[in-house]
């Protein structure tokens, strides 16, 4: 019971992350995925796309995801996106994470913003990280490093009409699926 409660205290905290971004916030996560590899080429060649500046994400056996984004077509704000999970499985920690969204052309993006929409099972973010690894042995020492979050590069296709990337933020999670993943838009 008491690690139950731990977990949803991580997931409680991480919703505070997940708070509604200010203007610069969203003008920040733009750049980052601007700056970022082959993302960045999705601007140009998309329709539109929905940018999460922060989503909280966290459990354990039962873990949820929360974010408060917006929807952008030709450049200009349409409208606002909320974005919830709920997952249960073989999963631990908590992660925040920005996230974002390219929908290939018109028809994607008016399934998107029909209603609910939710992604299925298949899936998948091509997550731009930095990342470090170090290890030790009889043969000695070894470590390497990637490039930061602004400097990374990403490969990514679109898939049924949409392509998704995330920045980490922080944290430590042992599951990192987008399925499930549903979405409430709301023309501005």
């Amino acid at each position: 019971m008491r690690s139950f409660t731990s977990a949803l205290m991580l997931v409680a905290s991480l919703f505070l992350f997940a708070a509604p971004a200010s203007a610069d916030e969203y003008d920040e996560t733009i750049a980052m995925f601007k700056n970022a590899g082959e993302s960045a080429a999705y601007f140009k060649n998309s329709y539109g796309y929905a940018v999460f500046p922060t989503v909280g994400k966290g459990g354990l056996g039962v873990g949820a995801a929360h974010g408060s984004g917006r929807a952008y077509v030709g450049g200009k704000q349409v409208g606002t996106v909320k974005l919830n999970q709920v997952s249960i499985g073989l999963q631990a920690g908590g992660q925040a994470f920005s996230e974002i969204i390219f929908f290939q052309d018109k028809r994607a993006f008016d399934e998107f913003a029909s209603g609910s929409f939710e992604f299925d099972a298949t899936a998948q973010a091509v997550a731009i990280t930095a990342s470090a690894t170090a290890s030790a042995g009889s043969q000695g020492a070894s470590a390497g490093a990637a490039g930061g979050k602004n400097d990374a590069t990403t490969a990514g296709a679109y898939h049924k009409g949409n392509v998704v990337f995330t920045i980490a933020k922080g944290g430590l999670m042992y599951q990192a699926a987008i399925g499930g993943q549903k979405f409430k838009y709301k023309a501005k």
